[in-house]
């Protein structure tokens, strides 16, 4: 084959054990290609830096883009695992993914958002509401997120804090947005972006959502802004009326990094079935801090002895993330295919 005809090529992805399958375009990655074609594979960052996306090649081969090492080892990319999010077929390719659901994809759009409100939740958290487009209807999984498109074409992901069945009564998306010092975007949320200013964004993106046709109890794991999605699914499993016992671990560094701290009491309170446990890690003397310290997710290794009948939903820091995810599994007998997780990157994380 010329090198013209393998650009001109096109091969077939099939997904087992569900037998979907999609074409990919050569060059083309294997997650985008999914997306485009409304088939729901897992993944987070897209940037080959978290690995929520890793799957296992069942036959076929690719060429894997540039990607970071712990989200894709040496050893792992030996034995037949790939990214979807930057792997490209360069035949047919068979995978093996658990995760492919119809429900999952909804249409991916691109849409002007219109700054609505935004006020600051704590030192370096903004909450932001955007409006929507007058008669746009956007759907979206509670836990899923959208992209900002900036002025140079750099994108910066951020999860939907609302459940969807809050666009009933006020459309629009909150988000939490934290300040990192020098990043081009976050500075100007927190300094020069006013009311009414309009935004480019594209969504809905992501694999980190509820899955319903399970009876599993559920551990919720956050840290920081990493709540914004567990609260979507809180409002979403109030609303629906999930009764399945779900436990929340919201991690941060001083008490008033639990920004919505009261917020999830009050829902603990209307909601039987959710019990709150916020941990502080380096809270100081005048913080007055009485509650549970030390790293988030090991306060759930302290509570659970064996994890092996749940469900883990985790998202924030990938440290806290990667850090649960093989701890879980290896300590707690959680099967793998039961933690799922949204690892906040940074821009730093993803070329670091």
């Amino acid at each position: 084959m010329t090198s013209a005809d393998t650009a001109a090529a096109a091969f077939q992805i099939t997904v087992q054990p569900s037998g979907r399958a999609f074409t990919a375009q050569a060059g083309e990655a294997i997650l985008a290609a999914a997306i485009h074609s409304g088939v729901g594979l897992p993944y987070g960052c897209k940037d080959g830096a978290c690995g929520s996306c890793k799957c296992k090649k069942i036959s076929g081969a690719v060429h894997h883009g540039e990607h970071q090492s712990k989200a894709l080892t040496a050893d792992e990319e030996a034995a037949g695992f790939v990214l979807t999010c930057c792997a490209q077929p360069l035949t047919d390719v068979v995978l093996e993914s658990r995760q492919v659901t119809d429900e999952s994809a909804y249409p991916v759009k691109k849409m002007p958002v219109r700054v609505a409100a935004f006020e600051k939740k704590s030192h370096d958290v903004m909450q932001v509401r955007l409006q929507l487009p007058a008669n746009d209807t956007f759907r979206y999984h509670a836990g899923q997120y959208i992209e900002f498109i900036l002025r140079d074409g750099a994108r910066r992901a951020y999860s939907m804090a609302n459940a969807p069945h809050t666009q009933a009564e006020a459309p629009g998306l909150e988000l939490h947005i934290r300040h990192m010092p020098g990043g081009k975007f976050t500075d100007h949320v927190f300094g020069a972006m006013k009311e009414k200013e309009i935004l480019r964004v594209e969504g809905p993106f992501g694999s980190f959502f509820l899955r319903e046709d399970s009876a599993k109890p559920i551990v919720l794991l956050a840290s920081g802004t990493g709540f914004a999605p567990v609260k979507a699914l809180i409002e979403h499993m109030q609303f629906k009326g999930i009764t399945r016992p779900a436990t929340l671990y919201w991690g941060g560094r001083r008490p008033g990094d639990l920004y919505l701290h009261d917020w999830v009491l009050a829902r603990a309170a209307e909601m039987p079935h959710l019990t709150y446990v916020p941990v502080v890690s380096d809270a100081l003397p005048e913080d007055g801090w009485t509650g549970r310290t030390g790293f988030v997710h090991q306060a759930v290794m302290q509570d659970f002895a064996d994890l092996s009948g749940h469900q883990v939903y985790a998202c924030g820091a990938p440290i806290v993330v990667d850090s649960a995810r093989t701890a879980y599994s290896a300590e707690r007998g959680l099967p793998p295919e039961e933690f799922f997780a949204d690892s906040f990157t940074s821009e730093a994380d993803k070329h670091g």
